[in-house]
C-alpha cells in the first residue's frame, strides 16, 4: 500500500479545482493509497479501516475472501472511507485515465459525506484515530485477561449481533438538542423547569391560560433585558406577584432536582439499557466489557449514517463522475473505453436493482422536475397526462442545481425513494423503462422458472426498492412485561419478520451479557398450503401466510418457543 505519486496527486488536485468549480464541496486534505488486490482482500473485512479493532471472524473472513478471489478474480475499483482527512483507497490495476473517472466518483462521495445532515455528527472526527485508540483499549483487555482473553472476543460478538440496534436518530436529536441551545442561547435549570413542566402542569390543571404563558415570556424578556441574564433571573423569580402566585414553586424545584439526581438517563437503544442495568456487566470483575460494548456501539454509530445512504451515495458520486469526466479534456480518445466501463457501473438491469443508476437517476429526474417547476404546488394539483407533460415554468438550470444540492444535503435513501408524489414516480419509472419482475414455474418444464415482467407500476417499484432498503427492528427493551428482573424485548411489528435462524444465537449472547432469563416476543408467518394443485393457480402461485406472535425464551441457553397469538391469513399487501 503506496501514497499516490506526485503525477497523480497532481491529477487529484486538478479534479478538485474542477469539482469545486462544479459546485461540491469538501475539504482541502485527502490521502490517497495506491493498494493490491491482496490489500484489499484483508482490509474489506475492516470495513477499509486499517486501525480497526482486531476480532478473529475477520481473520476468518480475509481467508474466505482469498479462496473466492482465486476462484472468481474481483475487487472494486475504489474505496473512500469518511474520516478526517478522508481516505480513498484505488486498485493497482486501474489505468491512469480511469484513475481520473475514480477521482471524481470519489469527492463525489466526500461531498456527500461532508454536506449531507445525516453524517453531521461525523463532520469533524478522525475515525482513524478514535479506531486506534480503541484497538488499543482492547489489546490492553485482552493482555489483562490473561487466559481469560477469548471472552473479549465472546462480547464482541454477542454485541455485534445487536449493532443494528444503536440509536442512530437518538444520538441525532440529542445532539441537535444540544446545538439548539448553544444557537438560541442557555438557560439555567429553575428556568427550564419553569417554562417546562412546571406551567405545562399548570395548564393541564387549568389554573392558567396560553396567555399567561406569553406574559411570563414577556415579563422575563423584561427583566433580562433591564438587568441582565443572572440578575434579571433573581428578580424575576423574586417578584412579589409571583410569590403570591406560585408559593410552592421553590419547593416544587427542589423536589425535581432530587428526583433527576435519583433517576437514571434514558437509554437510547439495548446497548445503554444494557450498561445501566445488567448485573451482570456491572461487577466490578466485567467492567472491562462495558468499555467493549462501549467500542461496538461507538463504531456502529459511524458506520450508521453510511448504510442508510447508499442509494444517495453511489447516485450522487455515478451522477458527478459523469458530468466532471464528460467535460475534462483528459477523456479525448477515451470516450469508447469511458463508455464500456461507466455502462458496467450505472447500467439498468433487467432483473434486480442497481443503487448506482437508481440513485443516479433520482437525482436526475429530481433536478429535470425542478428546473421546469413541477415540484410546485401548482403543478402537484394538475390532474391529466396532457397538462402534466406541457407543464413548464422554466425556473433554469441555476435554480435546479441549487434544488439537486438541497436534496443531497436533506435525504437518505429512504427519504430519496418516497421523495416523489404516486405520480411523479410513476413518471420516473416510466422515463427510465423500469419494471418488476415476477417468477413463476415453467409450463413446460417443471424443474425450472420463468422469468416475466410482473408490473410497471410506479408503486411497485416502489415498494421494490423500500424493500431492499436497510431497515432494523423496532425493539421495545424497557416495557414492563419484564418479570423476575429479566430482559425482554418487544418486537414491534412494521411488516417484516425476523430472521428466525439467527434468534437462538443472538438470545444465547443476550443471557451472557445481561446475567438472566431473556425473552423475545416477535411476529412470524407460516404458510398456508393450498389443499389441491387448482387452489394453487387459482392464487397465482402466491403463497398466502398466517401472522404469529411468538415468544422464544432463552434461559440457562435453552431456547423455547411458544405462539402467544394466531392471526388470520395476511392480506394481499402483507404477504412476505
Amino acid at each position: 500500500m503506496n501514497l499516490l505519486d506526485p503525477k497523480m496527486k497532481a491529477e487529484m488536485e486538478e479534479c478538485k479545482t474542477r469539482a469545486r468549480a462544479a459546485g461540491l464541496t469538501f475539504g482541502n486534505d485527502t490521502l490517497e493509497y495506491i493498494v493490491t488486490n491482496q490489500d484489499m482482500l484483508e482490509l474489506s473485512p475492516k470495513v477499509m479501516i486499517p486501525t480497526l479493532y482486531d476480532y478473529w471472524a475477520y481473520d476468518v473472513e480475509v481467508r474466505r475472501n482469498k479462496w473466492i478471489y482465486e476462484v472468481y478474480p474481483h475487487n472494486p475499483y475504489e474505496t473512500v472511507i469518511n474520516t478526517r482527512p478522508p481516505i480513498s483507497f484505488y486498485n493497482q490495476d486501474n489505468a491512469d485515465w480511469f484513475n481520473v473517472v475514480i477521482f471524481y466518483h470519489v469527492l463525489g462521495h466526500l461531498d456527500m459525506f461532508q454536506n449531507n445532515i445525516h453524517f453531521r455528527q461525523t463532520w469533524n472526527d478522525d475515525f482513524c484515530g478514535q479506531a486506534l485508540a480503541d484497538k488499543r483499549l482492547i489489546a490492553r483487555i485482552r493482555e489483562e485477561l490473561g487466559e481469560k482473553k477469548r471472552f473479549v472476543d465472546y462480547v464482541i460478538e454477542f454485541t455485534l449481533a445487536i449493532d443494528n440496534l444503536v440509536g442512530f436518530f437518538p444520538e441525532l436529536r440529542e445532539a441537535d438538542d444540544r446545538n439548539s441551545s448553544e444557537i438560541f442561547g442557555t438557560f439555567s435549570a429553575k428556568i427550564n423547569f419553569y417554562f417546562g413542566p412546571f406551567l405545562r402542569l399548570h395548564h393541564e390543571d387549568k389554573t392558567i391560560n396560553l396567555k399567561f404563558y406569553h406574559d411570563e415570556l414577556e415579563r422575563y424578556g423584561r427583566y433580562t433585558k433591564e438587568h441582565g441574564k443572572s440578575l434579571g433571573e433573581i428578580k424575576f423569580f423574586g417578584d412579589p406577584s409571583f410569590l403570591s402566585k406560585f408559593p410552592e414553586f421553590s419547593e416544587t424545584f427542589k423536589k425535581h432536582k432530587r428526583k433527576e439526581k435519583e433517576q437514571k438517563p434514558n437509554p437510547k437503544d439495548l446497548f445503554e439499557f444494557l450498561l445501566q442495568n445488567s448485573e451482570f456487566l456491572n461487577k466490578k470483575e466485567n467492567r472491562w466489557a462495558q468499555e467493549v460494548l462501549q467500542v461496538i456501539r461507538r463504531t456502529s454509530l459511524y458506520f450508521q449514517p453510511q448504510i442508510r445512504t447508499k442509494i444517495c451515495h453511489e447516485g450522487w458520486a455515478s451522477l458527478w463522475h459523469e458530468r466532471l469526466f464528460i467535460n475534462d479534456e483528459r477523456m479525448r480518445g477515451r470516450e469508447t473505453d469511458y463508455a464500456k466501463v461507466d455502462s458496467g457501473v450505472t447500467v439498468d438491469p433487467r432483473i434486480g436493482i442497481n443503487v448506482y443508476a437508481v440513485g443516479k437517476h433520482l437525482f436526475e429526474f429530481i433536478e429535470d422536475m425542478a428546473t421546469k417547476g413541477k415540484l410546485s404546488p401548482e403543478y402537484q394539483l394538475l390532474k391529466g397526462i396532457d397538462p402534466r407533460k406541457r407543464f413548464d415554468q422554466r425556473r433554469g438550470d441555476t435554480f435546479g442545481k441549487q434544488t439537486l444540492f438541497e436534496a443531497r444535503k436533506y435525504l437518505n435513501d429512504q427519504l430519496l425513494v418516497n421523495f416523489l408524489s404516486d405520480e411523479d414516480f410513476q413518471d420516473f419509472v416510466d422515463r427510465y423503462k423500469l419494471w418488476v419482475v415476477g417468477m413463476k414455474p415453467s409450463r413446460d418444464d417443471w424443474g425450472m422458472a420463468e422469468l416475466y415482467i410482473k408490473s410497471k407500476s410506479g408503486q411497485d417499484y416502489r415498494r421494490l426498492l423500500n424493500r431492499a432498503l436497510y431497515h432494523p427492528p423496532n425493539i421495545d427493551f424497557g416495557g414492563a412485561k419484564a418479570k423476575d428482573g429479566e430482559l425482554y424485548l418487544d418486537h414491534i411489528y412494521e411488516g417484516r419478520s425476523l430472521f428466525t435462524q439467527h434468534i437462538k444465537m443472538v438470545l444465547m449472547g443476550l443471557e451472557f451479557l445481561w446475567g438472566k432469563r431473556v425473552r423475545l416476543e416477535t411476529t412470524e408467518y407460516e404458510q398456508v398450503r393450498p389443499q389441491n394443485w387448482w387452489d394453487w393457480q387459482r392464487n397465482r402461485f402466491t403463497p398466502q401466510h398466517r401472522k404469529k406472535r411468538v415468544l422464544y425464551t432463552c434461559e440457562n441457553k435453552k431456547i423455547t418457543r411458544q405462539v402467544v397469538d394466531q392471526h388470520q391469513v395476511a392480506p394481499e399487501n402483507d404477504v412476505m
